[in-house]
């Protein structure tokens, strides 16, 4: 990787006030996990097939394009701890993660955008872009035009869980993102394993801790049910634990915390 551009990641989710809770110097994440995927690899095309043709590619998204660059942003120790003691609904800093640490994510995406670009490439961030679409009904169910759980996948930050997470060398908690330039860089993926592999259950059939800490059985051996999922996240019920959180949204990250998977790949 390139360590001008590592450097200027860290950096930035070091050094930038968005990046913590109101009030305090705690951040909402560690520092991240950077990989590099070459967007000529024919895992973009693969995920039109496997996924569906809605899913764009690096290059029809930006002509040119050389590099997708992704990262994963580890959510604290205090954060995941707060949550592991929640069985019904997410904790107070779990919520505040979700909402106002995305807002820094957004944040992150339009800096990295900008620094390349004065570095005299072009670059976007897939999920800023105008053509971006979530999509609640395709032939995997929800879904959306680009995935950064794919794009982390395809830069080898790790492989899908029971419940749909991506678990990483940190674990299952966090958040991801990811910008295309037409950079030419050196790819960090080496050898991809098994999409699943990183998860107990596909691995070997044990674990499946994270069924039981959903609290709507959105998760069972058969996977993860998108549908009861977000409609649990998005509902009645999390929209007013919201309102008293102050959050616009609270996410849920039980399955997330609480897990042999929680902060690292499990052996």
């Amino acid at each position: 990787m390139d360590a001008t551009l590592g450097d200027e990641i860290r950096r930035f989710v070091r050094e930038e006030p968005g990046n913590r809770f109101p009030g305090s110097d705690r951040p909402y994440f560690d520092q991240p996990l950077i990989g590099l995927a070459t967007a000529v690899d024919p895992i973009w095309r693969q995920y039109q097939q496997i996924i569906g043709p809605f899913h764009r590619t690096p290059q029809e998204i930006l002509p040119g394009a050389a590099t997708v660059i992704s990262w994963v942003m580890p959510v604290t120790r205090a954060t995941r701890e707060s949550n592991r003691r929640q069985t019904a609904q997410p904790s107070l800093e779990w919520a505040q993660t979700r909402s106002f640490g995305d807002d820094f994510l957004v944040a992150m995406r339009r800096h990295l955008v900008a620094w390349l670009q004065q570095q005299g490439w072009q670059a976007v961030a897939p999920q800023l872009e105008p053509n971006w679409q979530r999509l609640t009904e395709s032939p995997v169910g929800l879904a959306s035009t680009w995935s950064e759980r794919h794009a982390a996948y395809a830069a080898g930050l790790g492989t899908f869980s029971l419940n749909d997470g991506l678990i990483t060398p940190r674990g299952i908690a966090h958040r991801l993102g990811s910008v295309i330039t037409d950079c030419v860089m050196l790819t960090t993926v080496a050898e991809r394993p098994h999409y699943q592999h990183n998860c107990l259950y596909h691995r070997n059939g044990t674990c499946g801790v994270c069924i039981k800490r959903c609290p709507v059985a959105a998760i069972s051996l058969d996977g993860h049910d998108k549908e009861r999922c977000s409609a649990f996240v998005y509902g009645e019920q999390t929209e007013a634990l919201g309102l008293q959180y102050g959050t616009p949204i609270t996410g849920c990250g039980l399955c997330q915390t609480k897990v042999p998977c929680e902060q690292q790949i499990p052996v």
